[in-house]
């Protein structure tokens, strides 16, 4: 039997109960769980196309460009940059293609974590939330502590010496700490801006870039210029295009890759979209397709009018424009990586408190986290923690030791949005509400039939014909309160009850519940179908048949998505991890192949699953090429999380221990799900 207040894992519908806590599943809209209320305290709805087009480009496009296309196009790939910069946008739009589904189904504050607490299961959605917290912060603290040295202090100060003394990078004696009180400021400034409200600080956002864009167009323009009166120098170097093979383009486009992270923060601000359906896909799109095109543009021109072995590999654009007698653009450039890193910070510090309310408000953290300004519509304690806590990181930390473990969390979540698509797609969570009546206890409903009276078939009977039986299946053994006593009283509370018909045939002392003719296929139930009282053991055959078959598909993907992921696993580790032998490697490669390719084989020839089309919101955008996308996808994260290096993985996992024990100890304990009024299935 399967508790009212758990979710049934699409795989494991056995577990134990503490197993199936952690994979129990919210329903896709929010107001189930909340009496009516979407989740609590809502954003206001504020955002259009055009500024989730700024707050993508500005959270994708750092510094990091500015650096890049030297120490890319110079080490590992050469004039081929372009081409590395292109898989690499390829790679990025299968997730991109990913969260645009998810994110215009379930326009909700969360992103990722959102998406695997509806698709994957509270677990999973912890893992991930917590996860994306490490990554917002680290993240931006990193980016607030590039800006002060590198580019404040250097460029626009002339030298640290003519900064005010309180905000000169100093070390503590004693200790050896690095201070930087400039990071912390820039970090304070903006969280005072977008606690302001999230239309001011999205205009804010989209001005610097508007900026940045601006210098990279002018990057272009200029090296255009430089390239046609040179000849194009760097495109005539020995080795030709791919100087490094076919390899270091490869290898160059994984390096490039994290470049594109960032447009994920568009999905996080989804609640507060006007037209979450149309203007989130084209948000996510637009800003993906922007980022990409610059960047190939600049790479081109730079590594054309440098040769490649020449290139600083620090100030790549600033040093190009210097070889070749244009000293002054150095400037430009420098006003752009200010603007690029100024937009990366708002970036990195805008999802954080989203993410934090979405987690509160399923009571997985403490309730003031969730809790808004009323004048600004904005999670106002979420929003100052996130700020303060990374303004201390970035005075006093030195976090580019920490930088690694950003690329994790936003890893971990491309993969899960991956998997969610393939989840929704082929075995989806089916949301069955459950009224709640007051009854002395529950009763347990066995997997058979209720049968319900039609207006149709009562006026059949009336002209002669045969009265005809409505039958609501239920596909689960489950404690349901609803139907707890068959009155006449609690049947009439039932949705789709037409109290019209019902007065009207109390005359002829009917007292069943009608169902209206129009409405008899749209009642809210877990199955229903009308069948001829004169031969009902038949048609009830048909319908377990029906029951039976959907059981054995949803199985059957399930075990798909199982073996796609585990595959994907075994196969990235046997080609990333060159510690191992050879023979080793080999192995697990080869144990990982036929689990991957059987169940990209078993998702192919099953048909997707006809709930996918009740979940969540109707319409929008929906993601193509399933499964075949979704699994490249998954592929592409997975490799990429396999590749990164031992001390990063050894210091996340220190995170997520520490995680594991607030959810065990907090999270576990207070989820919203032990409260909720609805039962969320997957293979049954």
């Amino acid at each position: 039997m399967t508790d009212l207040t758990l979710d049934v894992p699409f795989l494991w519908s056995d577990s134990k109960h503490a197993f199936r806590k952690l994979v129990r599943r919210k329903h896709s809209n929010p107001s189930h769980h909340h009496g009516g209320k979407a989740g609590g305290p809502q954003l206001a709805k504020q955002l259009k196309v055009l500024q989730l087009v700024g707050i993508g480009i500005g959270s994708t496009i750092g510094a990091g460009v500015y650096v890049l296309v030297g120490t890319v196009a110079r080490d590992r790939a050469g004039p081929s940059i372009v081409l590395s910069f292109l898989i690499a946008g390829i790679a990025a739009a299968l997730s991109a293609f990913c969260y645009a589904e998810l994110a215009s189904r379930c326009p909700s504050a969360g992103s990722a974590y959102h998406y695997a607490y509806t698709c994957v299961g509270e677990g999973i959605a912890w893992l991930i939330g917590w996860a994306l917290i490490l990554e917002y912060t680290v993240g931006g603290a990193a980016v607030a502590r590039g800006i002060s040295p590198n580019l404040v202090q250097g460029t626009f100060f002339g030298g640290a010496e003519n900064l005010p003394f309180f905000l000169v990078r100093r070390t503590i004696p004693g200790i050896n700490l690095v201070v930087d009180p400039c990071a912390a400021l820039l970090v304070i400034i903006v969280t005072l801006l977008l606690s302001k409200g999230i239309k001011e600080s999205a205009m804010v956002q989209s001005v610097m870039t508007l900026m940045n864009v601006s210098v990279l167009i002018f990057v272009i323009l200029v090296g255009l210029y430089v390239g046609f009166k040179t000849g194009w120098q760097g495109y005539n170097q020995p080795g030709g295009f791919f100087p490094f093979g076919f390899n270091g383009m490869l290898g160059g486009s994984a390096t490039v890759f994290f470049a594109y992270i960032g447009f994920d923060t568009v999905a996080s601000t989804a609640e507060e979209v006007k037209r979450p359906q149309r203007d989130l896909p084209l948000g996510i799109g637009l800003a993906l397709l922007i980022c990409s095109s610059l960047y190939m543009a600049v790479s081109a021109v730079i590594v054309g009018i440098v040769p490649y072995q020449l290139m600083n590999p620090d100030t790549p654009m600033s040093s190009a424009f210097s070889d070749n007698h244009i000293p002054w653009a150095m400037y430009v450039v420098a006003a752009g990586a200010v603007a690029a890193l100024s937009t990366t910070l708002m970036g990195s510090l805008l999802p954080q408190p989203r993410i934090l309310m979405a987690m509160s408000r399923d009571g997985l953290l403490p309730p003031i986290f969730h809790e808004l300004n009323r004048a600004t519509a904005i999670p106002i304690y979420s929003t100052v923690t996130t700020g303060v806590v990374a303004a201390v990181m970035a005075f006093s930390m030195d976090v580019q030791q920490l930088s690694g473990m950003v690329s994790v969390g936003t890893l971990l979540a491309f993969t899960v949005v991956g998997i969610s698509i393939l989840i929704l797609r082929y075995v989806p969570p089916i949301d069955q509400p459950i009224i709640a009546l007051p009854v002395p206890a529950p009763i347990t409903l066995p997997p058979t039939s209720l049968p319900y009276f039609s207006p149709r078939s009562y006026d059949a009977e009336k002209k002669g014909g045969a009265p005809r039986l409505l039958l609501i299946q239920a596909k689960d053994d489950f404690y349901s309160p609803a139907f707890s006593i068959l009155s006449e009283a609690s049947l009439q509370t039932l949705p789709g009850v037409d109290e019209d018909s019902e007065s009207e045939s109390s005359s002829e002392s009917v007292h069943e519940p009608f169902i209206p003719e129009e409405d008899e296929q749209q009642a809210d139930f877990p199955e229903t179908q009308t069948v001829a009282m004169q031969n009902p053991p038949n048609n009830g055959n048909e319908i377990d048949h029906d029951m039976a078959q959907n059981k054995t598909r949803r199985l059957a993907a399930a075990l798909g998505i199982f073996g796609v992921c585990a595959g994907v696993l075994l196969v990235s580790i046997g080609t990333s991890f060159t510690s191992f032998p050879r023979w080793l490697r080999w192995i697990i490669g080869m144990i990982g192949t036929p689990p991957l390719v059987a169940g990209t084989l078993a998702l192919l020839l099953i048909k997707e699953d006809e709930g996918r089309h009740k979940f969540g919101q109707s319409g929008g955008f929906h993601c193509p090429f399933v499964p075949i996308l979704p699994i490249t996808s998954i592929l592409v994260n997975v490799y990429l999380l396999a590749n990164l290096e031992t001390l990063t993985w050894i210091r996340v996992s220190v995170w997520l221990a520490l995680g594991a024990l607030v959810y065990l100890f907090y999270g576990i304990h207070h989820s919203k799900l032990s409260k909720t009024t609805h039962a969320e299935t997957s293979v049954h």
